[in-house]
């Protein structure tokens, strides 16, 4: 076997002696939980996640500093410098190594350790099995250096445990992680090109935590303690040589295999053959629809790769495919819609003499005049009565691209390979053909057709994962698009659904970064911890894999998740708990991912994990991160509200968990009954509050459609978007285009500002009174604001919309209602220096005329409403 290049040594740590326990795996074996996807209803202790990146320039007041380890300080506010006007926003305090850049601060990574020193003497001879050689072990890590990297694939909610089973499993704060599989991080794990050494017993990759015996190359894994063999390749002479293997120095590393003997990775070009989209449009749209929707399409094919293959197919009654080899003629074979298509007719079309699946650089003239050929629905019909054949539409995708179809670039017959995608274009719901609902609800079988549909529309989802295709769904329009029987498709394909106001700006966004962004196949996420750990619950973009799906080693209790496709924008929410009192200094968890990456390369890349253990309560909640456990605690909360009802409901779970935590861990006032919310932990209910009043618990959303497509968005989001959807970031603009970072606080509406209000799916941009009646300095703020908005969201998915509005004006309202009413609380708190201090800078007058600015209604403020708990606020860091 080949040793790995030289790397640098980036010094170890080593274990307590207390750590070298050696729990039987076999008599402590646990079968894996199951998994919980959003459409279950498996419910243990409530605990909830967040998932957003910040711009680098802008850091938080209140928030923790990925700097100082992620404790809880005071800092002054930052500003957004940006040249003058039209303002660029650059990020002076480090480059943006993540895709999503709208968070406040990323949650400190878990401390990561490299690896170790090892005792030069010969290994020792030990009795049965590995039990007694701990005193002859030596780690590969030194505790006293510990190199913190970019942020990690795994965000935990606190960075220590709890040993006390008692102390660590109360349910109303809870303990758990978020875990991005398909996350790029720059600088990447170390990529090794060799096969790993795992575990005998329990499966686990060596890592850099092992005990390493250096005469021998033995290695004992963290997970089950068992010894095994290196076939020879960790034999050293010192620790030093150790640091060479990525594995034993770094606590992230991918595996990487490549197929059909080839040296290195498919090339990009090639991949992209094997690659194609289709796109799936509704020709039942009125004209301004149609308008819009043709300038989205026009622009999404010119910003096509040249060598993309793309397929166009068109449904209403029947289903319309487009043949690419009419130059610069709009030619289409139809299909029934009214039922499935049958194989004659899938013969026909795909051995025929048609091409249907083409690259861009040969077919470009022929998209135009095929989008510019559609015109707007004629006949006098309600747009939900109007028949459309989704489903047929979507097999008929599906069928072409598993082909085979002709290639004129080469003109040869290539079957496409994976991470195909099918792109749906709706207007209206599916009313025609299989997989279809009634026009009404008052049909009088709707509730058992609906049933049908859901099952059928499942079913062909999951034939489009067979097939590694995923199947994205963005509707537009003011129809009401009966979102529970589409949602099925896009979730059981690994795809996404997306509403939109139209068919305009950001949809056409949408629309380019669903075809752009990277999507793995074949995943599957294995979880490995210390037998003092129990998974209790997993909330995220897939399902438990069966027995047969994955591999199995004899002591193996780890749970495995099939994952039907990987990218950045996908998280995994684990809820934890302790089994017993933990005795060891530290618990290991490690995270396995193994998919095909979009060059059809094999990767295993593997994430091992050590939290110290503690005794006290106050080290525990110091290390706890509010952003993390906030998010965590919201996509517990959000799975069990399945309707506006249950959202509804959900609100008072809230209540009682900011009761509970005061209750459990923080202390009584003297000659009073309530209690004072840890100070460690400041952070975690205004974040709460916010979750309760905003678009996923609250009413500001209206239609049931948007609270489901939002909330399964949610359950499956990056924690950087979580937590914009959790917590609104508001930004104020100043003068000299800078951007302050304020509290969200209707405070921040002041007359002669612009604000920037950023809630993950909708950015705000609000512009006083006064400030608008100054033409040129308006023109100017919204211009910055308008910057810093795109700049926030460059590279999110999906794209959010971005909403400009005056003070007073009608449409504001959807910005009032995000911001915490903090006008109502006395003078002392609202001018608080933690609170908010920007406050302090406005004169009397000016403090008066804000005041007086304000609608007085019954929403409560963040003061009023954890004092209505009992609870005494805590105060801000």
């Amino acid at each position: 076997m080949s040793n790995p290049p030289p790397q640098p040594s980036l010094g170890y740590f080593s274990p307590s002696k207390s750590d070298t326990s050696s729990p039987d795996p076999a008599s402590n074996a646990i079968p894996p939980p199951p998994l919980v996807s959003p459409g279950q209803s498996r419910y243990p202790p409530p605990k909830f996640q967040l998932d957003q990146l910040p711009p680098p320039s802008i850091r938080t007041p209140n928030g923790p500093s990925p700097a100082s380890g992620g404790l809880k300080t005071g800092s002054s506010i930052p500003h957004l410098s940006t040249p003058p006007g039209p303002p660029v926003f650059t990020s002076p305090v480090r480059p943006a190594a993540v895709p999503f850049r709208a968070s406040p601060v990323t949650p400190q990574p878990v401390a990561f350790s490299p690896a170790a020193s090892l005792p030069t003497s010969s290994p020792v001879f030990f009795s049965n099995g590995s039990h007694e050689l701990e005193r002859e072990l030596s780690n590969v890590t030194d505790d006293d250096t510990v190199p913190v990297g970019e942020p990690p694939y795994v965000l935990f909610s606190a960075h220590k445990m709890l040993k006390q089973k008692k102390q660590a499993n109360v349910p109303s704060l809870g303990f758990g992680a978020l875990v991005s599989p398909g996350r790029e991080v720059s600088p990447g794990p170390q990529i090794i090109q060799r096969d790993p050494h795992r575990c005998h017993s329990c499966g686990a990759y060596a890592n850099i935590y092992c005990n390493i015996l250096l005469g021998s190359g033995q290695w004992q894994c963290v997970i089950c303690r068992e010894l095994n063999g290196s076939e020879g390749e960790y034999i050293s002479s010192s620790k030093e040589e150790l640091s060479n293997y990525p594995e034993l120095s770094s606590p992230m590393v991918d595996y990487v295999q490549t197929g059909n003997n080839r040296p290195g990775f498919v090339p990009v070009s090639d991949s992209r053959m094997s690659a194609p989209i289709v796109l799936v449009i509704d020709e039942c749209l009125d004209e301004p629809h149609l308008w819009h929707l043709q300038s989205s399409l026009h622009a999404f094919v010119d910003s096509l790769p040249p060598t993309m293959r793309i397929g166009i197919v068109l449904y209403g009654r029947t289903v319309s495919v487009y043949d690419f080899s009419e130059e610069s003629i709009a030619s289409a074979d139809v299909l029934p819609g009214d039922k499935s298509p049958c194989q004659e007719y899938l013969k026909a079309l795909i051995y025929g003499t048609g091409i249907y699946l083409s690259p861009m650089h040969a077919s470009l003239p022929v998209a135009h005049a095929i989008f510019s050929s559609l015109r707007p629905y004629k006949l006098n019909v309600p747009e939900a009565s109007r028949d459309r054949c989704l489903g047929t539409a979507v097999e008929v995708a599906l069928a072409i691209i598993r082909g085979p179809s002709a290639d004129i670039s080469r003109g040869v017959i290539k079957r496409s390979g994976g991470n195909s995608r099918i792109i749906v274009c709706a207007g209206g719901p599916n009313t025609y053909g299989p997989g279809s609902v009634p026009h009404s609800f008052s049909h009088p079988n709707y509730a058992h057709l609906e049933k049908t549909a859901l099952k059928w529309m499942e079913r062909l989802g999951q034939e489009a994962h067979r097939h590694n295709t995923v199947v994205d769904i963005l509707c537009a329009g003011q129809c009401p698009i009966r979102v529970p029987v589409l949602q099925p498709l896009a979730k059981a394909s690994g795809g996404v659904f997306v509403l939109h106001d139209d068919f305009g700006e950001a949809f056409g966004v949408n629309l380019q970064r669903a075809s752009a962004r990277a999507a793995g196949s074949c995943g599957f996420l294995a979880i490995r911890c210390s037998d003092d750990i129990l998974i209790t619950q997993v909330v995220g973009p897939g399902e438990e894999a069966h027995v047969d799906t994955h591999e199995t080693f004899k002591n193996d209790t780890s749970l495995y998740i099939q994952m039907p496709s990987v990218e950045e924008t996908q998280c995994f929410s684990l809820s934890l708990e302790n089994k017993r009192d933990i005795r060891t200094e530290y618990v290991y968890f490690q995270f396995t991912i193994q998919y095909l990456n979009v060059y059809q390369a094999d990767i295993s890349r593997v994430i091992t994990v050590r939290l110290p253990t503690v005794n006290s309560v106050s080290a525990y909640l110091e290390s706890v991160q509010d952003e993390v456990a906030a998010v965590l605690i919201a996509k517990r909360t959000l799975l069990r509200a399945k309707n506006s009802s249950d959202a509804f409901d959900m609100r008072s779970t809230i209540d009682e968990r900011i009761k509970d935590i005061a209750l459990k861990f923080g202390s009584q006032v003297p000659k009073s009954k309530q209690y004072r919310f840890p100070k460690e932990i400041p952070l975690l209910p205004e974040l709460l509050f916010h979750l309760r009043r905003g678009p996923l618990l609250g009413s500001i959303v209206g239609h049931e459609d948007e609270r489901s497509v939002l909330r399964n968005l949610f359950l499956n989001a990056s924690f950087d978007l979580s937590l914009r959807m959790v917590a609104p970031r508001c930004l104020m603009h100043r003068e000299g285009g800078t951007f302050e970072e304020l509290p969200a606080y209707d405070l921040a509406m002041q007359s002669d500002a612009a604000v920037v209000l950023d809630h993950g799916t909708d950015v705000f941009i609000w512009l006083g009174a006064e400030l608008s009646s100054d033409e040129a300095k308006s023109a100017a703020a919204l211009a910055a604001c308008r910057t810093l908005a795109e700049e926030i969201s460059e590279l999110r998915f999906p794209a959010p919309r971005i909403l400009s509005f005056k003070e007073g004006s009608s449409r504001a309202r959807y910005f009032v209602s995000r911001l915490i009413p903090a006008h109502k609380d006395p003078p002392y708190e609202q001018a608080s220096e933690a609170r908010f201090p920007q406050l302090r800078t406005l004169t009397i007058e000016q403090r008066t005329k804000l005041k007086s600015s304000f609608v007085s209604f019954d929403d409560p403020s963040f003061c009023e409403w954890v004092r209505s708990l009992r609870v005494v606020p805590p105060e801000p860091s």
